[in-house]
């Protein structure tokens, strides 16, 4: 099992969107799948499953359905509780979001600050993430799981982070995405450094492998939403994508060599405009829009550049993934 999770603190980058769709592309490719709803916004859940399947989940009190409903016991002492598995075909599965998973924040952060004592307890709390992940992954033999997280440096996405294999970094070209590339590889730096100290502390009685490696591996960065024009950015954005590759290299990989070939973009993206109201309208992704769904003429076409620009960004995350 390879667990990937994309994450930026700056929003508005496509991540949630790209997350769907790769998970949508490996399972085409013949991967099983579990996409994991870790942002409190929970908008990956909502593109995965029908809005009367939402609103069961939020609104009804005695439904325990989502994520919280797993890790939060361990917050209260108690035995970690089995997260429910949504299928939603015979290659993706999901992990529900919730909206209240922010609350978790506190205890995380409290939990991170006791590890350096070598409390057993907190490592437990902090460790709840690679709980989750390895169980869900068990049960559905998960190939990948795939990681969508709130764009902060919290306490919770720092415990979700060390708890996976991979980070795919979503971008937008601008001066507000380059300033987030900066603040991200400073601040996963000073995660790996500050858990490999709690490591340090950890019960020599307890097994360590219940506790994650915190390694922490960027694999690349993809550039998304940008307007086009004869098949190039347009200038404004031009300047952006020309400076990420050094920002990328210096802040994230913290080395001043960047290659001329740019070996650390993953996938430059279109935005398709029009066909994201059409794809949450019918609960596909964009690539597999047909014309029964609206797809014609033009669209038609773009669907099919849409389905190979991910066919050869999803082989790309598969490849480099450890």
């Amino acid at each position: 099992m390879k667990s990937i999770v994309f994450f930026n603190n700056k929003g508005g980058v496509g991540k949630t969107t790209t997350v769907y769709h790769v998970a949508w592309m490996m399972s085409e490719l013949g991967c099983k799948v579990l996409a994991v709803d870790l942002d409190p916004q929970s908008n990956l859940s909502s593109m995965f499953i029908s809005q009367a399947r939402m609103e069961e989940v939020v609104l009804d009190e005695s439904n325990k359905d989502t994520i919280l409903d797993a890790i939060a016991p361990i917050g209260d002492g108690e035995a970690y509780v089995p997260v429910h598995i949504e299928k939603i075909n015979e290659n993706i599965s999901l992990l529900i979001g919730n909206l209240s998973l922010s609350a978790f924040e506190d205890k995380l952060s409290d939990a991170w600050s006791k590890c350096l004592s070598g409390d057993s307890y907190a490592f437990k709390v902090t460790s709840v993430f690679k709980t989750l992940f390895t169980d869900a992954a068990q049960r559905t033999n998960a190939d990948y799981v795939l990681i969508d997280v709130g764009p902060n440096l919290g306490a919770m996405n720092r415990s979700i982070l060390i708890s996976t294999n991979n980070v795919v970094i979503p971008v937008s070209p601008d001066l507000f995405s380059l300033q987030g590339i900066k603040n991200l590889g400073k601040t996963l730096r000073e995660w790996k450094i500050q858990w490999n100290k709690r490591v340090n502390e950890y019960p020599t009685n307890k097994e360590k492998s219940l506790i994650p490696d915190g390694k922490i591996t960027p694999i690349g960065y993809l550039v998304m939403q940008y307007s086009s024009k004869d098949s190039r950015p347009v200038k404004s954005y031009l300047k952006w994508t020309e400076r990420i590759p050094i920002a990328y290299s210096e802040y994230v990989l913290n080395q001043s060599k960047v290659s001329e070939t740019d070996e650390y973009r993953l996938a430059l993206l279109k935005h398709y405009h029009s066909l994201a109201p059409m794809s949450m309208e019918v609960r596909k992704p964009i690539f597999l829009l047909k014309p029964a769904d609206g797809a014609i003429g033009a669209h038609l076409s773009a669907v099919n550049r849409c389905y190979d620009d991910f066919k050869v960004l999803t082989k790309k995350i598969m490849s480099l993934s450890k």
